[in-house]
């Protein structure tokens, strides 16, 4: 509580409305079985409520440094928050299924435009000083959203329609809004430039491996995939030679010439592989393995949950003492062993179950948000947000790669032993994640930019 007291009012503003938008990222899921019965569809079109929000997120977040160095602070912050308004409430009354992936689809636009902005936005308004400790703070919003989505989704879900999930985030974010206008600062300094509609189109290449990536594990390849993907690659590849070659580039790769950015990129995103593997793995542990109830389920994930919020303050603490080799070494650990505690007593004590998942959310409290924080430390102010967009975008392609492999190895592994033993042996094989945490650590040398 004494590292939230201590940021300004506009920061927590930030915070705040980040909080509530980012709960949305994980609540649907628990609605799959309940949308496909209402609207008669098969498990692959449901998906699309969680697969089109992240592939418009992950299409929007290199947009964010053009967007915050054209449209005025305060302005782009409402116009993020009437954008997921507007979707949020078209997916609650909308009649058919269509509707609410386009509600959806709305939510990902404004919530892949907010993640990079409030992150840069906090980075540039605080003392390099005091930065592990505003950005630990970012951590615990960020880490307890993703927790808590599951439990808020499982209770509504409980006693409720899946239209009062939406009317809830409606609600509470509108007066949310409303309320704070006063403390909303136009705090970044613009620097206008005419928007590159080319760079912009070739980004098509993140949403289409997104895509891929995100129904691969329902349909299996075809086609349409490997063209999706090929020509993703190339729309990609053709995005990075334009950016080196221009002088004002919408996306500034120039930042991977700052040393220790790249693996503290990588950290993130392993970090976040881990976070994101326990929401997916332990619900079916719970549900599967210990025939709990979702609820019941939901509520498991809270010890995880506080765990990771009680620790991100800390980690931000011990950045500015110990330096971050030390807080990766030390999240890697953590992370080795809560896929190694799940791997061989997953499916025979619900106590260790839970514990498993509490190591694994805790390792990224220790290197997530601080290597965010120790990456952007060694670029000039002028690129933070650039280097944020970077960092986010690639934190989601990682996530939901991981949500494959460890769709594609449960897959694999139930076809010769048990579900519960297919979670185990997955768990197993994810260790191999958090062990790259020790050699990344090993080529982290980050220096202040001048």
């Amino acid at each position: 509580m004494k590292n939230i007291k201590s940021l300004s009012p506009f920061s927590l503003v930030l915070l705040f409305t980040s909080f509530t938008m980012s709960i949305s990222q994980s609540t649907m899921t628990t609605t799959y079985p309940i949308l496909m019965k209402q609207f008669g569809i098969n498990a692959a079109n449901v998906q699309w409520v969680t697969s089109g929000f992240m592939v418009a997120m992950t299409l929007i977040m290199p947009l964010s440094p053009w967007l915050l160095d054209n449209i005025p602070l305060k302005k782009l912050l409402n116009l993020i928050v009437g954008i997921f308004l507007a979707g949020t409430l078209y997916a609650m009354v909308t009649p058919n299924f269509i509707g609410v992936v386009i509600g959806r689809l709305l939510e990902g636009i404004a919530v892949g435009a907010l993640f990079p902005t409030y992150q840069a936005v906090i980075i540039e308004n605080t003392p390099t000083e005091d930065r592990g400790v505003a950005m630990g703070t970012v951590g615990l919003v960020m880490g307890s959203a993703l927790a808590v989505g599951p439990i808020v989704s499982g209770i509504v879900l409980q006693w409720g329609s899946w239209r009062i999930l939406f009317g809830l985030f409606f609600v509470v974010l509108l007066v949310l809004i409303m309320s704070m206008q006063s403390k909303i600062e136009n705090t970044h300094k613009l620097a206008p430039r005419s928007f590159d509609f080319l760079s912009a189109f070739l980004l098509i290449g993140f949403a289409g491996i997104l895509y891929t990536i995100s129904v691969l594990p329902a349909t299996g390849w075809n086609w349409i995939l490997i063209t999706t993907l090929v020509v993703s690659i190339l729309f990609l590849t053709i995005f990075v030679i334009r950016q080196l070659k221009e002088k004002t580039p919408f996306l500034d790769l120039r930042v991977f010439r700052h040393a220790g950015y790249l693996p503290a990129m990588l950290l993130t995103g392993m970090s976040y592989s881990g976070l994101i593997t326990a929401t997916v793995l332990m619900p079916l542990y719970f549900q599967k393995v210990y025939g709990l109830v979702p609820v019941l389920s939901g509520l498991l994930m809270i010890p995880a949950a506080v765990f990771l919020s009680s620790l991100n303050p800390r980690a931000g603490r011990l950045l500015e003492k110990i330096g971050l080799r030390p807080l990766v070494l030390l999240g890697s650990t953590m992370m080795v062993l809560g896929y190694l505690d799940l791997a061989v007593f997953g499916t025979r004590y619900l106590l260790l179950a839970i514990l498993g998942a509490m190591l694994l959310e805790g390792g990224n409290a220790f290197i997530m948000m601080p290597a965010v924080t120790a990456a952007n430390n060694a670029l000039p102010t002028h690129l933070v947000s650039h280097g944020t967009a970077i960092i986010t975008t690639m934190r989601q392609v990682i996530g939901a790669s991981s949500i494959l492999v460890a769709s594609i190895l449960i897959g694999i592994f139930s076809k010769t032993v048990s579900y519960g033993a297919s979670l185990n042996q997955t768990a197993a094989w994810f260790i191999l994640i958090p062990l790259s945490g020790y050699l990344l650590a090993s080529r982290i040398k980050v220096q202040k930019a001048e």
